[in-house]
């Protein structure tokens, strides 16, 4: 259950351009669509609006980590950006977010998208990875950070 292998270069978007909260998510949502239908899609698409209805993933430190479980899909799939601009996110410390990962996960599977927040939550925890990710300019150079740290984290 790696979070890296929840990534590929169509799913993680650097150096990403919105104008607010709704254009993000609809962009991290649609970086999935080579990996599912479009029922799929849209699946994903209410779980993730719906849940940031509830109340926002805005985590704090820069970072949300927006997420839902869909009608539909039997797998677990993720998108990263790293924004060229902060937005506004309705955060816990009211500070935009520059860094956002998206988890979106089969309702019939409820404990593994739940040990996959926390990991992603713990990994994304650590200042110095954040100012690792930061640092990277490109979808290839994003994944190989993520596969790095998620070694060195969790694999001692």
């Amino acid at each position: 259950m790696n979070i890296y292998s929840l990534l590929s270069e169509e799913t993680v978007l650097p150096q990403l351009k919105v104008q607010d909260k709704d254009e993000l998510l609809n962009k991290l949502i649609d970086s999935l669509s080579e990996e599912m239908n479009r029922e799929q899609l849209e699946s994903v698409r209410e779980a993730v609006f719906e849940r940031e209805n509830i109340m926002s993933t805005g985590v704090g430190k820069g970072l949300a980590i927006p997420h839902g479980k869909a009608k539909g899909i039997e797998d677990s799939y993720a998108s990263f950006a790293i924004l060229s601009e902060p937005v506004d996110y309705e955060s816990i410390d009211d500070k935009p977010v520059q860094l956002v990962f998206l988890l979106a996960g089969p309702e019939s599977k409820n404990s593994i998208h739940i040990k996959l927040l926390s990991r992603i939550s713990r990994l994304m925890n650590s200042s110095s990875f954040r100012n690792q990710l930061m640092d990277c300019d490109t979808s290839e150079e994003i994944l190989h950070t993520f596969r790095q740290e998620e070694e060195r984290y969790f694999e001692n």
